[in-house]
């Protein structure tokens, strides 16, 4: 069991909590396909607290490493970014729109993706494995997910229309890649 505690392990304790991650964040996709939505947040919020886990323990342990670093950013990827666009796609988008309206829907979600993709890969390009800023340059993926599920929760239960939406997740899809100052927790 000596490689858990191993930094140079693909499979060290921290990269551990990151795969949980992975798999909550692929059962989640799934579940969205089978539209139960309920479940499918249940599972990304599991995936939040695995990937708050994983950084404590990567850098309580000292585990922290270029492997971890990127795979820490897949799992951000798919749970914080893909999960929750998908999840207002099929949820909202899909139920809403029709014809050009659900093209300029999947426009926008292709922008979100993009611009998720791209905050995460500059964070990689400029960080190094183990250190901790204080203050973030724009909105981290696992905060714009959380803005994402404040705003499918404010759809489901009819306080913000399908066009509300879109005009939230073009501004929060701008917010990850802006230089707003947002601090680490």
């Amino acid at each position: 069991m000596k490689f858990l505690y191993t930094p140079s392990s693909h499979f060290n304790l921290a990269n551990l909590f990151t795969f949980v991650n992975i798999t909550v964040g692929l059962l989640a996709t799934y579940f969205i396909t089978q539209n139960n939505f309920f479940l499918a947040i249940i599972l990304a919020w599991i995936g939040g607290a695995f990937d708050i886990f994983d950084g404590k323990i990567a850098r309580k342990y000292n585990l922290s490493n270029e492997f971890g670093v990127q795979l820490d950013s897949f799992a951000d990827f798919l749970s914080f970014v893909l999960v929750p666009v998908f999840l207002i796609f099929q949820a909202v988008y899909n139920n809403s729109f029709d014809g050009t309206l659900l093209i300029f829907s999947a426009v926008v979600s292709i922008f979100y993706v993009i611009s998720g993709l791209r905050r995460l890969i500059h964070f990689n390009i400029n960080t190094d494995a183990g250190s901790v800023d204080k203050y973030f340059t724009g909105v981290p993926t696992p905060l714009g997910a959380i803005l994402l599920w404040l705003v499918y929760l404010a759809n489901a239960y009819e306080f913000l229309p399908a066009f509300g939406v879109l005009g939230f997740m073009i501004a929060i899809g701008w917010s990850l890649n802006s230089t707003l100052k947002v601090r680490h927790p």
